[in-house]
């Protein structure tokens, strides 16, 4: 669906209007003509701002200047978006517990950050036949961080491979 351009000038269908000049000070309800003849004295342009209204109410304003500052207020809200990325931390079930606090250390920054952290068992060879070792290694991870992020995704095997999703929390 395409998006409904604001009529200008004379794309303006209604036979009457009410007119807002540029200094914002109410013109009253005049004919079309009238008041695109107000908007050309001036050197400007008539914009409809609301066409629902009885009768439409139109504004006296450089369009272009209008259209140029909507622009730059969308690309100012899209710049103060918050990007959320996600970070992936990579364990293997028989990850040794010094490499293990290194690991969470990782996922504590990632959350700290404000990114959510996805965490993958790799499971390789016969590993795969246990499961609940992977599992548990999961849940040592989010008891650790437990204080500044939550499960998002819980634990899933997705082949060799088992993964959670973690979040940092609300404050």
């Amino acid at each position: 669906m395409a998006k409904q351009e604001t009529n200008i000038n004379r794309s303006i269908r209604a036979r009457e209007v009410r007119v807002v000049d540029d200094e914002g000070e109410q013109l009253g309800v005049m004919s079309l003509d009238d008041a695109l003849e107000a908007a050309a004295d001036r050197g400007l342009d008539l914009v409809e701002v609301s066409p629902n209204a009885k009768p439409p109410v139109c504004r006296i304003m450089d369009y272009g200047k209008y259209k140029y500052q909507l622009q730059k207020r969308a690309a100012e809200a899209k710049k103060k978006a918050a990007r959320v990325e996600v970070k992936e931390v990579k364990l293997r079930p028989k990850t040794e517990i010094h490499d293990f606090n290194v690991k969470v250390k990782n996922v504590r920054r990632f959350l700290d950050a404000g990114n959510k952290v996805k965490v993958t068992i790799m499971f390789r060879g016969r590993e795969v036949t246990h499961p609940e070792f992977g599992r548990e290694l999961l849940q040592r991870v989010a008891d650790e961080v437990a204080d500044i992020g939550v499960i998002e995704f819980f634990p899933s095997m997705q082949g060799r491979f088992m993964h959670m999703v973690m979040a940092p929390n609300k404050k």
